[in-house]
């Protein structure tokens, strides 16, 4: 059984991947795909995580597990998506890095199922916006101490994906921009699900939805019917034209509200990220899912 563990990163889907994947729980399960409410999982991982501080996990451990997140027998694939998997916010830029504790808890992922084949599924974000947006889930702290030691232009997700390949030779990572995500959401349901991409999934505009007027929506649902794209080449192309027409400003626009956040700086922190998945797209064993 494959394992796949969506780890993040925070201020991405919040959650919405579970969601679109819960709503065919019938349709993978009849293809032996397994995806537990997060509430069956997320505190019983954490507990076996601190009792086994690194340690593979036993046989009768990941039998406790498995028997705790599944009411079937057997299956193919097991789904399990926690954003909190390589820490929590406060240790997201933690010492300047993005997600220090990467290496060390992506292993002790793995090691809960050491017999089990496991994947590894990360979405990324542009740190002109995601270091903001991680500020917002830290409001206790001030601007001051949430920004000592942080230079945003040392900031490379390049660094923590290869982290985790070293930790995890054995464990193959995909990964996508959060900004491609209205483009390419159907390809990342299939990806983290094993499914191949005939077999037709719910949810898949979601991400479309959150960000386009109800209006444009009713428009593009209805297009889709009496025009069905006949590749994904062609859906993207319908896809870019509604947001291009129908996009919600207030949904799209971010909002860069640090001190020191200029319009020059944001611009070099974009072309960075452009460059460092440039870089992430060339390491072994890492698939990078474009637009």
């Amino acid at each position: 059984m494959h394992v796949s563990f969506h780890i993040g990163a925070h201020c991405t889907d919040h959650d919405q991947l579970i969601k679109s994947l819960l709503k065919n729980k019938g349709v993978m399960a009849n293809h032996g795909v397994i995806v537990p409410g997060p509430s069956r999982y997320r505190g019983l991982l954490a507990q076996v995580i601190n009792k086994l501080n690194g340690a593979p996990a036993s046989a009768d451990t990941q039998d406790m597990l498995l028997e705790s997140m599944m009411d079937e027998d057997s299956a193919e694939r097991l789904v399990l998506s926690h954003d909190n998997f390589l820490g929590a916010p406060k240790r997201a830029l933690e010492g300047g890095q993005l997600y220090p504790l990467a290496e060390r808890n992506s292993q002790r992922l793995r090691n809960l199922f050491p017999d089990n084949p496991v994947e590894f599924f990360l979405s990324l974000r542009n740190p002109a916006s995601f270091v903001p947006a991680i500020r917002r889930l830290q409001p206790d702290i001030s601007h001051d101490a949430f920004l000592t030691g942080l230079d945003p232009r040392a900031l490379y997700w390049s660094d923590m994906v290869h982290a985790i390949r070293e930790a995890n030779p054995d464990c193959p990572i995909t990964v996508w921009c959060n900004e491609d995500t209205p483009m390419i959401w159907p390809e990342v349901l299939h990806e983290l699900s094993g499914l191949e991409p005939h077999i037709r999934l719910k949810g898949g505009l979601d991400i479309m939805a959150q960000i386009t007027a109800k209006e444009g929506m009713k428009r593009l649902r209805s297009y889709f019917t009496t025009h069905p794209p006949q590749s994904e080449i062609q859906r993207r192309r319908v896809l870019a034209a509604f947001l291009d027409k129908y996009a919600l400003d207030d949904e799209i626009e971010e909002e860069l509200d640090l001190p020191g956040w200029t319009p020059e700086l944001i611009d070099e922190l974009t072309a960075s990220y452009d460059d460092d998945m440039l870089e992430i797209a060339r390491i072994p064993g890492v698939t990078l899912l474009t637009a």
